[in-house]
């Protein structure tokens, strides 16, 4: 005798169930089917119909993104990333206006800030300094759309709640030991300058002692350093200001806090904003306009705190509110240069010493001219290492490796070949380098002659954009060696590039594209989808900024 399913009208999860009616059918049709000997119930709603009636799976955060960020991409400019998320919940909006570059100079990745934000497990909108004031206004609004003080939009279990809040209240990617909140102080041992005269650039070599610091790292990490301002730059504020350097500040003066405390570059809307509210007329309006984002002489992109000031030389703020609308000086991170294991207790970075002209004054690179001018061998410094996010050499020393460093992106390759060097690693290394002009801009030029001669190098490739009248970069290198290139990519070489992101990195994709689908009769589409495969299994791996 055969049983017939159970009416789908049938009742069986009562009105006062805390679901919507269109839950409510949804579950009594499916426990109807559960009910039936011969499974009939649960096709008494149609497929279609119980996938759109089905909530959907929510992660940890009370969401059901999918997880995927295709704004994750250095290159792409602010707007495109926030139109790639616009249709995401809140806070993957808040990642996609990130800088993307996983750095870890705010103390976490990208995505590990912008969960924290989501969470309120931190509070600073501003801690990305590579993405600058655009990232930061953007923040600024996306904020006002968390709704949940401290927790996901969903109720779940307090175990969760904690699971979820203790994975991005602690950033993963800080170090033991010294870090961005508690920074060691290190000395300055060694400097030299790594360009020839007749360079445009400055680019200096540093040695910092590690000894007394408690810090470790290892190559490939990142070295976090707390600069201190120029005090020509420091001078010029506190009398374009009107006030005297030892104007108190809670328990410091005013010298001493512009110097190690708040950032002099560039203007902050909150400093507009203060100095909004004590003009008034043309002035006003301007000030506020500039705080909202708004550009109307067309100079905001050159106001640092100084020129700020200058710009309005009828309003003064009083100094501690002054202050007060400073953003904080954060810390600046390096590539590291060196390996622990080649020469324990010291770090190297290889830093270019930033200088330009804006209106006939010199501006310069907090942390770069730091190591350059104001650091005197034998200073102290405060720093920590931050260490790498998905940039370190393979686990097996015997898989080759293809670095892609120009410029001052040399400086983790010199560390991973003198660990190499160090671990006798018998993997293959081929690097390419790449600068203005060789007679002035070869860095290191002897250490990897040495390398090479050894045969720890078994390539390197070098490209000078200056030296003919057309340019000539590591990416055109790349291409006139493509042949040879993909056979090291087919025997399972991983690939570093470091450098620019938004120029260098994406133009040295773009060759590897083109040399795959040359080499491997591969369509282009083909190509992109490979080296994204690539970058899936952690063999094209980027230390972008």
């Amino acid at each position: 005798m055969t049983q017939h399913a159970a009416s789908p009208s049938i009742e069986l999860v009562p009105e006062t169930a805390p679901f919507t009616p269109e839950q409510r059918s949804w579950l009594n049709g499916f426990f109807a089917g559960l009910v039936s000997l011969d499974g009939a119930g649960i096709t008494a709603l149609s497929r279609e119909q119980n996938a759109a009636l089905m909530p959907p799976a929510q992660n940890e955060f009370g969401d059901a993104d999918d997880g995927e960020a295709p704004w994750h991409d250095p290159s792409l400019p602010l707007a495109e990333r926030l139109t790639l998320a616009e249709d995401r919940p809140v806070r993957r909006r808040l990642m996609a206006a990130m800088a993307q570059q996983d750095c870890g100079q705010c103390g976490y990745s990208c995505e590990d800030y912008s969960n924290a934000l989501f969470l309120k497990t931190e509070a600073r909108l501003n801690l990305c300094v590579p993405g600058g004031k655009e990232t930061a206004r953007t923040l600024k609004a996306l904020a006002l759309e968390i709704d949940q003080p401290a927790a996901p939009k969903t109720p779940m279990d307090s175990a969760t709640v904690s699971a979820v809040t203790s994975v991005v209240a602690v950033p993963p990617v800080m170090a033991a030991g010294p870090s961005r909140e508690t920074p060691a102080e290190v000395r300055l041992a060694a400097r030299y300058r790594l360009n020839r005269p007749g360079s445009d650039k400055q680019t200096w070599h540093i040695d910092i002692d590690l000894s007394q610091s408690g810090i470790d790292y290892q190559a490939g990490d990142a070295f976090g350093v707390f600069p201190i301002n120029d005090s020509v730059l420091v001078d010029g504020v506190i009398a374009t200001l009107g006030a005297t350097a030892d104007t108190p500040i809670g328990e410091s003066t005013l010298r001493e806090v512009l110097t190690d405390s708040v950032s002099l570059a560039p203007a902050p809307d909150s400093l507009f904003q203060l100095m909004s509210y004590i003009s008034g007329g043309e002035c006003k309006k301007k000030l506020k306009a500039l705080a909202a984002g708004d550009d109307p002489d067309g100079d905001a992109a050159t106001l640092d705190v100084l020129a700020a000031l200058e710009k309005f030389p009828d309003v003064r703020p009083d100094p501690e509110a002054f202050v007060e609308a400073l953003e904080p000086l954060q810390p600046r991170l390096y590539s590291i240069s060196s390996s622990p294991k080649a020469k324990p207790g010291h770090v190297s970075l290889t830093i270019d010493a930033v200088r330009y002209r804006i209106n006939g004054r010199e501006r310069l690179g907090v942390a770069s001219t730091c190591f350059a001018d104001r650091l005197a061998v034998g200073d102290f410094v405060k720093a920590y290492v931050q260490k790498a996010h998905a940039f370190a050499l393979p686990d097996d020393p015997s898989v080759p490796v293809i670095m892609i460093g120009p410029g001052t992106g040399v400086a983790p390759f010199r560390a991973f070949l003198q660990e190499r060097m160090a671990t006798r690693s018998p993997g293959c290394n081929w690097l390419f380098f790449g600068h203005q002009r060789r007679d002035y801009d070869f860095f290191y030029e002897d250490e990897l002659a040495a390398m090479k001669a050894s045969g720890l190098l078994t390539r390197l490739s070098l490209a000078w954009s200056r030296d003919d009248d057309q340019k000539f970069y590591v990416q055109d290198r790349m291409r006139e060696v493509g042949a040879e290139l993909w056979n090291w990519i087919k025997d399972g070489a991983h690939i570093y590039v470091c450098g620019d992101a938004k120029r260098m990195a994406r133009d040295v994709e773009g060759a590897l594209i083109e040399i795959v689908a040359t080499h491997s009769a591969r369509s282009t589409e083909e190509a992109i989808v490979f080296v994204g495969d690539l970058k899936r299994k952690s063999r094209y791996q980027q230390d972008v900024y």
